[in-house]
């Protein structure tokens, strides 16, 4: 009874919120990204079980710990859609709904081109959220699915680019800073114009202005893509989503996984490479010598900045689209870090997984190495 209790509560607070004016939520202030009006609704149950075949498993396209994923069309305007349920189990554990409804009051308060746009909700019968399907699927079943195309450099590029742009918006164009936590490519999908959005916010969590970091417990997220600072203090700002970011971009170059079949990690693998400079021998060997040089420059100069083990030396996620968008100069002297966090960079090398026999063995460390990215 308790959780239906909760349920009501939350979802009043919630529906409540979805629709205050601007004027009673002023759009914020600064050089953020585009944004979208607001705009989603409670649907009834009958509409999103006509859409998705009754939920029938042939419609079934994502299925996590607590949660299932249905693609639909709306009989009302023929609108192809996705549809979140909270898995049966999951609904007599408040921890999960609550969860669930943290999710829904986080989505329902973005609005960005990058961002994965909600639709509404459904509460009879369950939990539900409503999102856009995003037909062509996610940037990691476009990367490693062998039946598809494989990724243009151009594509993969604006995806990075894209990405950013709806990272930067979470973490200064909200109302309220939203911190990610779960940033890897099989959480952005891709629109049919290979436009990335990033979505499943299950792990998101809101930090109010005054606070420095959020500290959270248990660690969730992805292994392979946390962030020092949070695998082992559970420490949780900005700057976690900005080293998953930096995974991310490794990933989308290489066309590898975070952690392989063989359990070695993309890190591992990436970082003698970014420290001897050797940024050509990190790009996906299917797109052969069709890229851009300067891009791969600059992609690979953030990627070395973003995956930094202290967090303070990081940039922001702000910085970071000035470097892709090449607003933003690449000088090695602006992110030189000093001896004492250079050591804390050789102490975290723990964190790969295994020694790649395969890559080139460098002892330079990243401050040597990062004017390289000027030099080819």
């Amino acid at each position: 009874m308790g959780h239906l209790l909760l349920r009501n509560r939350s979802l009043k607070r919630l529906l409540s919120i979805g629709k205050k004016t601007d004027e009673e939520h002023p759009k914020p202030t600064g050089d953020v990204s585009p944004q979208r009006k607001l705009a989603w609704r409670c649907f009834s149950y009958r509409e999103i079980s006509q859409a998705t075949g009754d939920f029938n498993q042939d419609n079934l396209v994502g299925r996590g710990g607590y949660a299932e994923v249905y693609k639909g069309i709306l009989l009302a305007d023929r609108r192809a859609i996705a549809v979140k349920r909270l898995n049966p189990a999951a609904l007599t554990d408040g921890k999960r709904e609550k969860e669930f409804l943290t999710e829904l009051g986080t989505v329902s308060h973005v609005s960005h081109p990058n961002v994965s746009r909600l639709l509404g909700c459904c509460v009879e019968n369950g939990l539900h959220l409503i999102f856009e399907l995003s037909s062509t699927g996610s940037v990691s079943s476009n990367l490693h699915d062998e039946s598809k195309p494989i990724m243009t450099w151009k594509q993969r590029f604006n995806i990075a680019v894209g990405t950013a742009r709806g990272l930067q918006y979470l973490h200064k164009g909200c109302q309220r800073r939203i911190i990610h936590r779960d940033i890897k490519a099989s959480n952005v999908l891709l629109t049919d114009h290979f436009e990335p959005q990033i979505s499943d916010f299950g792990l998101a969590r809101w930090l109010p202005s005054e606070w420095s970091h959020h500290a959270i417990a248990p660690i969730e997220g992805t292994f392979g893509c946390l962030a020092p600072e949070y695998y082992t203090h559970g420490i949780v700002d900005e700057k976690t989503d900005v080293f998953a970011f930096g995974v991310f971009l490794l990933e989308v170059i290489s066309g590898k996984k975070p952690v392989d079949r063989s359990h070695k990690s993309l890190l591992s693998w990436a970082k003698p490479y970014l420290n001897d400079g050797s940024i050509q021998a990190m790009v996906d060997p299917r797109i052969g010598d069709d890229y851009d040089l300067d891009q791969l420059k600059r992609l690979t100069f953030v990627a070395s900045l973003c995956i930094r083990a202290s967090a303070s030396w990081r940039p922001t996620m702000t910085e970071v689209l000035e470097l892709l968008e090449g607003t933003g100069e690449i000088s090695p002297n602006r992110w030189q870090m000093p001896e004492a966090e250079q050591e804390e960079e050789e102490f975290w090398d723990f964190y790969d997984l295994d020694d790649d026999s395969n890559s080139p063995s460098s002892s330079s460390s990243s401050n040597r190495s990062i004017g390289k990215y000027l030099s080819h």
